[in-house]
């Protein structure tokens, strides 16, 4: 493995303006008593400037009001809170406006779905609300604009129909492998919240090459799941932009590059790391699979960070698929993998930077990128921050896209980028990260980034199915939680001023969830899958309040104030791999003040 790219180390003076910078890059538009858009502004720092909870009172933390969906599962939206209103979507598209205060209902909106062939579990990670309009990008591939007064529908866009041009099936696995219970197929629909930035509602599709999961006794996808079958298995990927006030589509950007997809057959990743690859062999595949890349895969899971001085937004794109099998992709398969950034006008790829070629470990970059003025000696740089499932944090020139750094591990790497082979091979980390889909809380006046980190290993098996009668030999890639090896959770905090160092890592009582908040009062917020809410001191990592749920921590916390009241919300839905330890599915948004 390459030796650690440090970041760079900087002067107090830099250091000083940096974080003077990143204290006042906050969109203008933004009170600090609101939660108005996904990850609170168009930086997606996820964090508050609110303080009147903080490290002396945190533990006095109680319930002010619930707000039950009727919808159990999968939870994991981010609630949105303007003018004195919240508004939060369920597992199955419905819309709730809420009351911030008391949690009494303005209005509800129930979703009634074109077609019930989705890809995966259902789930929503939240709306956008702009111009007196509130945005939702759907499972069945819709993005709908309603009143944000009444919940009346104002426009509704059929974006993509997702049981067309499927490229399999949960049926017809199941029929060739004779597995058992199975999720998924590669259609395509929406999860991420909308982005809206100069006029347009900015959302890209997932399921593209999300590939098709046996599901393991505890109902989950952890035990065992057939993730790439050899062929044109797949669909691409695609972010697109549609007018806020008509609902017409304005651009479309596709992750898979039609003209030369393949790359340079890169031996490297960027950053120096060896990736294994037989590149003699995809080099001879390549005149077979030429069209690869129409079934290239590609997602995207989680709302664009927006940069309106360079006009540019960024965002982290999935894997090609077949999922982790390669054979039939040769080449680097550009721009899966990858942080892009576009322009917000047109939707031209400006640059991008892969961090995984040609992937078949499943490592997505999916967690939200977010923005900061990052300090270097000559001075602060305006930024955009990826963390990654392979266990890094990598900061990138916003205009250039030129690495300016990498953090220290954030967890243990065995194994990263050896191939999958019949006999099994282990790597650390496996497809669920290090870091997944779930927000990385950032504090500009302590440069601190804080990061739930998954911890544990992946075996990666590839299984052939002989050739019957008039069917031929069918090779995948299996998946299965690697024997004998850790698996836990730490919330780690990353001094992003000092070399990306860690600053302290704690580990979880269960695995986390659902990602993280920060806020200007010292704190920490970060859910667990057991259904506890923490408070951790930023300073420290110490653990000042928790509090139970009663189900499966699977959004990210927010924070808002109403009457000089300050108040935290989280919704609490569960998720299936909670099923084995005791914890079921929920469908409460919890929310949380001082007492009176």
């Amino acid at each position: 493995m390459a030796s650690r790219l440090s970041i760079a180390r900087v002067s107090s003076l830099s250091l000083f303006l940096s974080l003077l910078a990143g204290a006042v890059t906050l969109s203008p538009s933004v009170h600090a008593e609101e939660w108005p858009m996904f990850g609170r502004d168009h930086t997606n720092r996820h964090f508050s400037p609110l303080v009147t909870v903080d490290r002396t009172n945190v533990a006095k933390l109680r319930p002010a009001w619930i707000f039950q969906t009727g919808i159990t599962g999968y939870f994991q939206a981010e609630p949105v809170v303007v003018d004195g209103a919240m508004y939060v979507s369920t597992t199955q598209n419905h819309v709730a406006a809420l009351d911030a205060r008391t949690g009494r209902v303005l209005w509800t909106y129930t979703h009634k779905a074109r077609t019930e062939k989705i890809f995966g579990p259902p789930s929503n990670r939240g709306v956008a609300v702009s111009g007196g309009k509130v945005f939702e990008a759907t499972m069945d591939g819709r993005v709908i604009a309603l009143d944000a007064k009444t919940g009346k529908v104002l426009w509704d866009h059929e974006a993509v129909r997702p049981e067309e041009g499927e490229s399999e099936t949960a049926s017809d696995l199941a029929g060739k492998l004779g597995a058992g219970a199975i999720q998924g197929s590669s259609r395509l629909g929406f999860k991420m919240p909308p982005l809206v930035a100069d006029g347009l509602v900015i959302v890209g599709v997932a399921g593209a090459g999300y590939g098709l999961h046996v599901e393991d006794e505890k109902g989950g996808l952890d035990g065992g799941a057939v993730v790439g079958i050899e062929g044109g298995y797949g669909r691409r990927g695609w972010l697109a932009a549609y007018d806020a006030a008509t609902g017409e589509e304005r651009w479309r950007w596709y992750v898979t590059k039609e003209d030369g997809w393949e790359g340079g057959f890169v031996e490297k990743t960027a950053d120096g790391v060896p990736l294994n690859r037989d590149i003699a062999a995809e080099k001879a595949a390549a005149t077979r699979h030429k069209e690869a890349w129409k079934v290239g895969g590609g997602s995207l899971w989680m709302t664009p960070a927006y940069d309106a001085d360079l006009g540019l937004i960024y965002v982290g794109t999935g894997n090609p698929a077949p999922q982790n099998f390669g054979l039939s992709r040769p080449g680097d398969n550009l721009y899966t993998m990858s942080l892009v950034a576009l322009d917000v006008k047109t939707g031209k790829l400006r640059w991008y930077y892969q961090q995984v070629p040609h992937d078949e470990w499943g490592y997505d970059v999916a967690s939200p990128p977010f923005l900061l003025d990052y300090a270097t000696p000559e001075g602060p740089v305006k930024a955009v921050a990826e963390a990654s499932k392979t266990g890094w944090l990598y900061v990138h020139d916003r205009a250039t896209g030129t690495l300016l750094g990498r953090s220290a591990p954030l967890t243990t790497q065995k194994n990263l980028y050896a191939p999958p082979t019949e006999t099994g091979t282990v790597v650390s980390p496996g497809p669920l990260g290090a870091i997944s889909w779930h927000p990385v809380a950032f504090d500009p006046t302590t440069s601190m980034a804080y990061a739930q980190v998954r911890h544990g290993a992946t075996t990666y098996t590839v299984r052939t199915v002989p050739a019957a009668g008039d069917r031929p030999q069918i090779r995948f890639t299996e998946t299965s939680e690697a024997k004998g090896e850790p698996s836990f959770s730490t919330l780690t905090a990353v001094d992003l001023a000092k070399d990306g160092a860690i600053k302290w890592s704690v580990k979880a009582g269960s695995r986390l969830s659902g990602g993280t908040l920060a806020t200007a009062g010292g704190l920490v917020f970060s859910g667990e899958e057991d259904g506890h809410l923490d408070a951790h001191d930023a300073a420290t990592g110490s653990m000042l309040w928790r509090f139970q749920c009663g189900a499966g921590i699977g959004g990210p916390p927010i924070t808002y104030s109403l009457d000089g009241r300050q108040y935290v919300a989280v919704a609490a839905g569960g998720a299936s791999f909670t099923k084995g330890s005791g914890f079921g599915t929920g469908d409460a948004l919890v929310v949380f003040a001082l007492p009176d």
